[in-house]
Order: structure tokens, then sequence, then C-alpha cells
């Protein structure tokens, strides 16, 4: 049962990565009042980290299939811990958004490697449950980060909440360094190096061809595109909600930093039981069931972001209860359909090649983490509101439901090229 021990501690590393990524979001406010910023120039703070993160997904991913997983996470985890004091440290926003832009490099690793190493470790039977691990670890971090974060906020200063996430980010890389193994490197039982080999579990090792043949051989396949623009979808939505909803219910419901605190904790703890009970048990039952792979992960994929489009409802109610129903609604769709998005790269990527198509899903992904955050901070400072920004997420998810249904196509390993 080993495997599912590295299931956890993979999914501890992206719970601590998250509070990383949002203690600036509840720190807004105050940073709005210190250096007297608009939305607009808020939204372009809030988007720093995801400049450098997108940006080096597609060198991640190449390095990912070349170095391995151990060793890019232990260096990646060094450098976020120090970016993390760092923006603690420093002073004057230049500094900030360079400790954003470094934030984003260290961290870029994180999601490529998680993929790639529960391909490793589990076999298919198992990957729905085993990917939700990591994904839900994103979600639930604002169930208990956000408030702890607000609480740090409001007791210290905006500087205290990124001392707190510094602290656990050392904690969490002893940890790693210390128990993190490949599966070829571990001490497995018999019973469990059997049900790796002969349950689908992808090998360790690296492609033949080189990286440069092998990213343009996966850009030319559909399957790879349907893959990486439902998911974008996804992630414009993902990463508004990320970025913006303290500020909405700060601005537009006119709450104090510690009670949005409280009423983000909500939609996200929904969010994180339907990645566990969805997106992860449910859709390995119905596979290990019999059912087809292709349909269950497909239907329960669109499910989800239909569900997602309860965004566009939520943007026009006064009433913060009402909204914070129907955000719930929106991201408990979105979240159990984003742990079936990660399992599929370990599903379709010719054998080496698991991080390369991990990393192109999420360069494309965490383009939306740049664009969604700042098209909604100039909405709203246009327009006074956030109820247009809310309408232009649903449109998104519209396009990438379109995109799953009529492009990604079956689920299984697309064919190695010919060296």
């Amino acid at each position: 049962m080993k495997r599912w021990g590295i299931g956890l501690l993979i999914g501890i590393g992206v719970l601590i990565n998250y509070f990383d990524r949002t203690n600036l979001s509840v720190a807004q406010q105050p940073l709005s009042n210190l250096y007297h910023l608009n939305d607009a120039q808020m939204g372009i703070i809030l988007s720093a980290f995801g400049w450098s993160y997108a940006a080096f997904q597609l060198p991640v991913g190449a390095l990912l299939d070349k170095v391995g997983v151990k060793w890019l996470n232990r260096i990646g985890g060094i450098i976020w811990s120090i970016a993390t004091f760092m923006t603690a440290l420093v002073s004057g926003m230049g500094l900030i958004i360079l400790s954003r832009v470094l934030l984003g490099v260290a961290e870029a690793p994180v999601f490529p490697a998680a993929s790639k190493a529960t391909g490793y470790w589990f076999p298919v039977r198992e990957r729905g449950l085993a990917t939700s691990l990591f994904d839900a670890a994103a979600k639930f971090s604002n169930v208990i980060g956000t408030p702890l974060i607000a609480w740090a906020v409001t007791q210290w200063g905006w500087k205290g909440g990124f001392w707190f996430t510094g602290i656990l980010s050392v904690l969490y890389l002893i940890a790693y360094w210390i128990f993190y193994r490949d599966p070829k490197e571990a001490r497995l039982s018999p019973e469990e190096a059997q049900l790796l080999r002969e349950g689908g579990a992808q090998e360790v090792g690296e492609a033949e061809g080189g990286v440069g043949r092998n990213l343009a051989y996966l850009l030319r396949q559909r399957k790879v595109w349907g893959l990486t623009l439902g998911f974008a979808a996804y992630g414009y939505s993902f990463y508004l909600f990320l970025t913006w909803l303290p500020g909405y219910l700060e601005k537009q419901m006119h709450m104090s930093i510690l009670k949005s605190g409280w009423y983000t904790a909500g939609p996200w703890l929904v969010a994180t039981i339907t990645d566990l009970l969805i997106g992860g048990w449910l859709v390995d039952k119905l596979i290990q069931r019999g059912h087809d792979v292709t349909r269950v992960r497909k239907t329960v994929l669109v499910i989800g972001m239909i569900l997602g489009l309860a965004v566009i409802p939520a943007a026009f109610t006064s009433n913060p209860n009402v909204a914070v129903i129907w955000i719930a609604i929106a991201l408990g769709g979105l979240a159990f359909s984003a742990p079936i998005g990660w399992s599929i790269p370990s599903l379709i990527a010719p054998k080496g090649t698991v991080g390369t198509v991990g990393s192109i899903m999420n360069f494309i992904n965490n383009l939306m983490s740049i664009i969604a955050p700042i098209v909604t901070g100039f909405v709203v400072q246009r327009t006074g509101s956030f109820e247009s920004a809310f309408v232009i997420a649903g449109i998104v998810l519209v396009l990438g439901i379109l995109c799953y249904v009529f492009m990604l196509g079956k689920i299984d390993q697309i064919p190695e090229q010919r060296v």
C-alpha cells in the first residue's frame, strides 16, 4: 500500500502549494490600500504568478521526462520556499511582483509532476481516486488556507500570511526529500509490484526521439488539443474564483477580510468533496464495474463543466448567501471534472511523454491564470460590478465543453511516433 502513502504525500504538497498561491488573494485589500491600487492594477498583480508558471510549463514537461519527478520537485521546493519568504521581506510593488514571478517558476513542475508520478504509482483502475487526491488538495487549500491566512493577515498584517505559508513550505520540503521515491527505487511488496506491472502503470523512462520531436509529434494530435482546450476553459473559471472570490465578497458583498475568508471556504469545501467522491471514487467504481472507460470519463467531465455554468446566475444576485450557493454549485461541478482531466495525460500519452502532455495541457490552462485575473479586474474597473466578468467565464466554459465533446475522442493511448 506504499502507493497510497505516495499519493497522500503528493496531495499535501499541492495543498501547501496552493496556500502559497492564495495568500496574495486574501491580502489584496490591505495591499490595495497601502499602494493605492485600482481593480485593474490589482488584476495585473494577481496574475504575476501565472506569467512565469505558464511560461515554464513546456520546459518543465521536457525536464520531467528527462530528469524525473523526484529531483525536479526537490529543486522546485527549495526555490518556492525562498520566494514565499521573499514576498514577506521585500517592500515595493516591483519586488513583490518579482517574488510572485519567482514563485511561479518554482511551482511550475508541481501539477505535471503529480500527474506523472500518479501514472508511475497507480494502475489504471485506481487512477481516478489517486488523481483526485492531489487535485482535491488544490480545492481544500481554500477551505482551510483562506480562513487561516485571513486570520494571519488580520492579526499580523498582510505579510503575516506569507511568513505562515513559507514555514509550511520548508516543512513539506523536508518531508518530500525524505519520503518520495520512484517505484523502481522503492521497496515494494511482491503484490504491489505485480499490481503496478499488470495494471497499466506507466513505466519510468525517457521516450525515444528527443524532446523536440516528441513535442512536435504531440502538438499534431487532435486528442491532445481537445484535452488542452477543454481543460483551459475549466482553468479560466478556476483562476477567476481562486484570485477574485475574496475580493468579490469584499467589494460587491461588502464583507470584512475575515468574513470573506469564511464565506470563501464554503464553496471550496463543496469542491473538495465532489472532487474526491465523484471525480475520484465514483469514476473508478464505474470503470471497475466494466463500464466503458471513455464514456464514463467524458460523461462525468462534461456534466461537471455544465454545472460550472452556475457562475452565470451567481452574477445577478445581491444576496451573498444566494451568490455563494451558486458559486458552490459551479465550483463543485468544475472540481469533479478536474481530476478526470488530470488523469488523461497518463492514459493517452505515448511511453515516456506523460510529462510533456501534462505540460502542454497545463501551459494553456495556466495562460488562463494570467488572462482571467486581468480580464476580471478590467471588467470590474470599467463596469463597477462582477456581472459581466462571470458571464464571460460562462461563455468560455461552453467553448470548453465543445472541445471535450468533439475533439478529445476516445481516451486511449496515442501511438508512439516512428523514430
